[in-house]
């Protein structure tokens, strides 16, 4: 790591496809981050069978959303991008820190009740351990900073405390990281619901754009997409799907909202609809045509994810072996 870049680390899961929100919240804003700091960028498929995959959908999916981290221009040489699987050190650090994580700290995590809640029949311990190997998967590579949405916020603090109580036992291990709030970010909202983020997993498809939509699918949504019965364009409160759709227009178009009230202050909805779509289908068409040049470029594909997960194995490897020293195992024999 270069002296003077702090370090990020964030990840993603490969459990569904990757949304308009995902790219404008999260991978948008990584891309400005790599020339700035030290970044690693995983693809967390270790945390998906904490639900049921099927394993060649999971293989997929994984391999696809690798594709379009770098569709969006993540670049490999300057970020390390790699599968959380391919580096084992994650569920051996994860173990470590499952012993200096409390039940009742475990206990109080709000993302396990909602899992628990979703998946009744599938209550398993990977869900209920599930922050220690987040923090397993931050602490191990020294991270200064974490890029956090509301949702993940909870976890990053336990990823502190276990750090700090951990640190208190075995004296200067782990860097103890901060959350990164992006200046520049956009949090979508489901289409036809705005009172709730967009998600992957939504079961109505009609909430999302994915990243892959064709032109005519992404208008077809944006027409069928939540306003009001006023047919005034502004951003207010009582105007959650209007609101919604303006923040859109603006993340893909880099407008100031005050300037996009005033472009569409005298037409109506069916045209600032049709705005916003032919603004968004603009943005995703480059993203799409790389993802295809990508993925028929196989040997391409094949050494980032073998370079990627050499440079994140290298990295844990220095962290675990600290650990694994600092708690008493006996050292290897090579």
């Amino acid at each position: 790591m270069a002296e003077d870049k702090k370090r990020i680390f964030s990840g993603m899961q490969p459990s569904g496809l990757i949304t308009l929100g995902n790219y404008l919240g999260a991978l948008n804003n990584w891309t400005k981050l790599q020339d700035d700091y030290d970044c690693l960028y995983c693809i967390v498929d270790m945390h998906a069978i904490t639900v049921r995959q099927d394993p060649a959908k999971l293989r997929k999916q994984s391999r696809d959303l690798l594709t379009q981290y770098l569709a969006v221009g993540l670049d490999p040489e300057k970020n390390t991008i790699y599968y959380q699987s391919h580096v084992s050190q994650h569920a051996e650090l994860g173990w470590i820190l499952n012993c200096f994580t409390y039940m009742g700290e475990l206990n109080r995590m709000t993302q396990f009740k909602d899992k628990c809640a979703k998946h009744a029949d599938n209550i398993n311990a990977g869900l209920y351990t599930y922050p220690s190997l987040m923090a397993a998967d931050i602490l191990l590579y020294q991270a200064d900073l974490v890029p956090v949405g509301e949702d993940q916020r909870q976890h990053l603090e336990l990823t502190r405390d276990i750090a700090q109580r951990f640190n208190g036992v075995y004296g200067d291990v782990f860097t103890v990281p901060e959350g990164y709030i992006s200046k520049v970010g956009a949090k979508i909202m489901a289409l036809q619901e705005p009172e709730r983020k967009m998600s992957k997993s939504d079961e109505n498809k009609n909430n999302t754009i994915l990243l892959m939509d064709e032109p005519a699918v992404i208008m077809n949504k944006m027409k069928r997409a939540m306003t009001d019965s006023e047919n005034e364009v502004r951003f207010a409160p009582e105007k959650p799907g209007i609101s919604n759709l303006l923040g859109i227009y603006c993340a893909v178009t880099d407008t100031k909202m005050a300037d996009a009230e005033r472009e569409f202050a005298n037409v109506g909805y069916g045209t600032f609809k049709t705005a916003v779509g032919e603004a968004v289908v603009a943005q995703l068409e480059p993203i799409q045509k790389r993802v295809h040049e990508i993925e028929a470029d196989k040997a391409y594909l094949d050494a980032v994810i073998k370079n990627g997960a050499e440079k994140a194995n290298y990295i844990a490897t220095r962290t675990l072996s600290k650990v694994q020293k600092k708690v008493g195992f006996p050292p290897r024999i090579r």
